[in-house]
């Protein structure tokens, strides 16, 4: 092989190492959302495992750009995320083409812009309706503002 055919490989396997994390996954989801899971069996295994935490859905897909800024500022504020995770069982509601989730979504307050977050009782019962544009600054989320929402809706000990 050639030392132009060689580099290219090395370029081409370095781009592929690199690919960003949000990057859909072989099934088309992408950052968790489920196209074919059934949202009312993941709030009832969130239900199971809730305990005194509250149940937080995130309702968006992967093909949402502020999903992707969502896990992104999620995987670089780890005060956030451990507080989410103190609070909450975390659940990924898939709205997309491929399943909008019409039936499911009719149970909760109209979503007007992705992500949207419900915050559900331990129990599974509706507590509140969450823009996520209120949770923003500039081009990405900011933690005050993050960490206000989880300890005024957040369950947890």
């Amino acid at each position: 092989m050639g030392i132009r055919k060689r580099l290219l490989v090395l370029v081409v396997v370095a781009l592929v190492a690199t690919l960003p994390s949000f990057a859909k996954r072989g099934d088309g989801s992408g950052l968790g959302f489920e196209p074919k899971a059934n949202a009312v069996k993941q709030v009832e295994a969130a239900v199971s495992k809730a305990g005194n935490k509250r149940i937080l859905l995130e309702v968006g897909g992967a093909w949402c750009s502020w999903c992707h800024k969502l896990e992104a500022f999620l995987g670089e504020n780890s005060e956030v995320r451990e507080a989410l995770a103190a609070g909450f069982v975390v659940v990924k509601i898939n709205v997309s083409p491929e399943n909008e989730n019409v039936e499911f979504m009719s149970n909760y307050p109209e979503v007007r812009g992705y992500p949207h977050l419900f915050v559900l009782d331990s129990d599974g019962s509706f507590l509140h309706s969450q823009e996520t544009g209120a949770l923003e600054v500039g081009e990405t989320y900011d933690p005050a503002r993050w960490l206000e929402f989880i300890q005024e809706w957040g369950g947890g000990s």
